[in-house]
């Protein structure tokens, strides 16, 4: 019989678990999360202003032009969504399916998702170029008579798909939180901490009847975050796929942006989880490399269906003796936006690859590489199927390139700011590891650890 890898290491109490947890929320943090913390705000300064000169001085700022009318904004939002996947994934379904090593990366994962989420949202809201009417998004009775927004519009779709899914997501992510914010408030020394965290933690006194509801009500919020993980992206899906564009007119865009959505989101969590174990102390313990090797397993597999997608859409292309469609696909290889491809094909397909050897699989350096290239191919992903066919559309007279300008890619880098500085704001207010599933997990990792003995 194979020992069961533990699932906490330190041989750590109860009591212990409480303490290393709440150190972070309790105490001043250390250098280094001080350090990647200014760097991560000076990156979100940069990105408010260059946001900011956008809205002032509206969307000629960036390399926008007729026939490539979705630029940056687009393109990324469409990749934010993306990374927003496997939080839901974690928590969701594998607490569903009883998967015990979700524990200690499902709260950060969840956060993760909101402000995956929040930091997408921005995108399309400033790409309308007047985002102080971004209400008439919104089906409402209003003074402007019977104007209502087209249902009929996959734009409008993506509204309702991704207010739910945050909705849902915030909700998950904080009912999960509850009990761990009542063990802070016990703890408080401070008048207006034990108040604050007291109203956070909604009244929650540890009863059976406490647990009973909460439990009931995490795990049908559960049943009901899995489905979105499938629906969310496949709407964002058919911006593209109901449209009559070539490389975009497809009926495998909702399984292929899904795939690669949960392939993006599991990368982004991987470079949270490698950052995390390097700036605090003690996180090793909890975020095992047991934890870190099932995460680049299932980059792996994602990988190899993101793979066959690209694939399969050649395949279709050729098949259907379209010539619009052969001439797109073999454009994005020698075209003028080959290298955004070679970025794509050598990040999202070839690199993962190299998670099938154990040693890259448990080795820090070589994840944390590893996870970068796929958010970078990822992104160039999205830039490939956008700009790809928008560029060369069916009217040869119209053809015409996008060239990024330096707030294309402010906005873009800027973004990164802004998820990591929420992030890190988030990780010093609430628990980011789940005392209340932590516990329960320890007799696992102490069996385990005495079967390795």
């Amino acid at each position: 019989m194979i020992a069961r890898e533990p699932l906490v290491l330190g041989k750590k109490s109860l009591k212990d678990v409480t303490d290393d947890i709440c150190r972070l929320v309790e105490t001043f943090p250390p250098g280094r999360f001080v350090g990647v913390f200014i760097a991560a705000a000076t990156l979100f300064a940069f990105y408010i202003f260059i946001q900011s000169m956008i809205v002032a001085y509206g969307m000629g700022l960036q390399g926008i032009t007729l026939p490539v009318m979705w630029g940056t904004d687009i393109v990324t939002f469409v990749f934010w969504i993306g990374i927003g996947h496997a939080g839901t994934l974690i928590s969701a379904i594998l607490f569903l399916f009883r998967q015990k090593w979700r524990t200690a990366i499902a709260r950060s994962a969840e956060a993760m998702t909101v402000f995956a989420v929040m930091t997408a949202g921005v995108f399309p809201i400033l790409h309308t170029g007047r985002p102080w009417l971004a209400y008439w998004l919104l089906p409402y009775p209003n003074q402007r008579g019977p104007l209502w927004v087209n249902f009929r519009s996959p734009l409008i779709w993506d509204v309702f798909a991704v207010s739910t899914y945050a909705t849902v997501s915030m909700v998950f992510w904080y009912i999960g939180m509850v009990p761990d914010l009542a063990t802070i408030r016990d703890r408080a020394r401070n008048i207006w901490r034990k108040r604050i965290y007291g109203a956070l933690s909604l009244g929650w006194r540890g009863t059976a009847r406490n647990w009973n509801h909460y439990e009931m009500v995490y795990m049908l919020l559960a049943g009901l975050s899995t489905p979105l993980v499938l629906s969310v992206h496949s709407i964002v899906s058919f911006d593209f796929a109901v449209s009559q564009l070539p490389g975009w007119h497809t009926t495998i865009f909702p399984p292929y942006f899904v795939a690669g959505a949960i392939f993006s989101g599991f990368g982004m969590v991987v470079t949270l989880m490698c950052l995390m174990r390097a700036v605090i102390p003690g996180f090793k313990d909890y975020v095992t490399m047991h934890h870190m090797e099932n995460m680049n397993k299932v980059i792996l597999v994602t990988s190899l269906l993101v793979g066959y997608a690209y694939g399969s859409e050649f395949f279709i292309a050729w098949y259907s003796g379209n010539p619009a469609e052969q001439f797109l696909f073999v454009n994005r290889i020698i075209g003028p936006y080959w290298w955004a491809w070679g970025f794509m094909i050598g990040c999202n397909v070839l690199i993962p690859q190299l998670l099938w050897f154990k040693y890259i699989r448990t080795n820090i350096i070589g994840m944390f590489i590893i996870s970068i290239c796929v958010n970078i191919g990822m992104w160039f992903e999205r830039f490939v199927i956008v700009e790809g066919s928008l560029h060369h559309d069916f009217m040869p007279s119209a053809w015409n390139l996008w060239h990024p300008t330096f707030y294309d890619w402010g906005a873009i880098i800027g973004s990164f700011g802004m998820f990591f500085t929420i992030f890190l704001i988030y990780t010093r207010l609430m628990p980011v590891i789940s005392i209340a599933e932590t516990k329960p997990v320890l007799s696992v990792g102490h069996e385990a650890g005495e079967h390795h003995g």
